[in-house]
């Protein structure tokens, strides 16, 4: 018997509604959630490799967040029947999850991580991008993957005077206000906004009134994890490597040549220096190429000191 997919609902102010399925696309991924919001679904997925990447400084995480034409029920046109490259909205959509997502992982995490976001279907009504942050997130939270999340997006607008939370297009050309916020269910973490010409004082009771409705996101995405999440992996700060292990142990041994190192030619102003002057080195220059030499010498003899010494 097949396990029934899971899926949890969430009702935000004004209405608006949006509901998160795993279990059913998508098995084979780390973690996978569809979002649907109105007629908009999202599919999201999560996939981490098991081993680290070595010899790195930074997180390897790549965030795909892809329109194709099929989700509003069209086929490109002309000779070539197939997709074409990422758009620029796409491309900053992309960048929408990737900032938010990006800074709560765990410390020490170095595995390759990709975030796909597929629109399924989209209509003419509400904007796709909420849904693919959202379910972004869940994904993220219900893999093994080390996700200190969950979090929520909304987006604000400002219409007659009252908040809207996930505006339609047509509410969005009234508004005063357009403003994506994303947080967890105790802070913010990212905030793009556009407004115009309103008071600051709106533009704080819109983060708050957006926070409210995160946190209600957060909660179902963690009734979700409560049910069918994985447990997550430990994280294993790598070790240094041999080359700078070496590097560490020489600083160490040597504490003059690290001093040494920081001594720098006098500066000299751009003027005609003469043949005889030009082959000269400056002194300090000299010293710190003595200093430097001094440890070497004494554990790499040349052979003719070896004879001198010797006789």
């Amino acid at each position: 018997m097949k396990p029934e997919p899971t899926t949890a609902y969430v009702e935000l102010a004004g209405g608006k509604n949006i509901s998160f399925e795993t279990g059913k696309l998508a098995k084979q991924a780390h973690g996978s959630a569809v979002v649907r919001m109105g007629e908009n679904v999202v599919l999201a997925t999560a996939v981490a490799n098991p081993e680290p990447r070595e010899g790195i400084d930074f997180f390897p995480l790549t965030v795909d967040y892809r329109e194709y034409t099929y989700a509003g029920g069209r086929i490109p046109g002309g000779f070539i029947k197939r997709e074409g490259r990422m758009s620029e909205r796409e491309v900053l959509t992309s960048r929408q999850i990737d900032r938010p997502v990006r800074p709560m992982f765990a410390e020490g995490f170095k595995c390759e991580t990709q975030v796909i976001a597929f629109v399924l279907s989209a209509d003419t009504e509400n904007d796709p991008d909420v849904c693919g942050i959202n379910a972004a997130s869940a994904a993220l939270t219900l893999s093994d993957i080390p996700f200190l999340g969950p979090i929520g997006a909304v987006r604000v607008g400002l219409v007659d005077g009252r908040f809207i939370v996930n505006p339609t297009y047509t509410e969005m050309r009234e508004s005063l206000l357009n403003i994506m916020v994303v947080g967890t269910s105790e802070a913010i973490v990212m905030i793009e906004s556009g407004a115009k010409e309103v008071k600051e004082e709106t533009v704080v009771d819109a983060i708050e009134f957006a926070h409210a409705e995160i946190k209600k996101i957060c909660a179902v995405i963690n009734d979700l994890r409560a049910k069918v999440g994985k447990p997550k992996r430990k994280v294993l700060l790598q070790r240094l490597g041999e080359k700078n292990r070496r590097a560490f142990s020489r600083r160490s041994r040597y504490p003059e040549a690290s001093e040494a190192r920081k001594l720098r030619p006098c500066s000299r102003p751009k003027e005609r220096v003469s043949r005889r002057s030009a082959g000269r080195r400056p002194q300090g220059q000299s010293q710190a190429r003595e200093v430097l030499r001094s440890p070497a010498r004494a554990l790499f003899p040349r052979p003719g000191h070896q004879q001198q010494a010797a006789s």
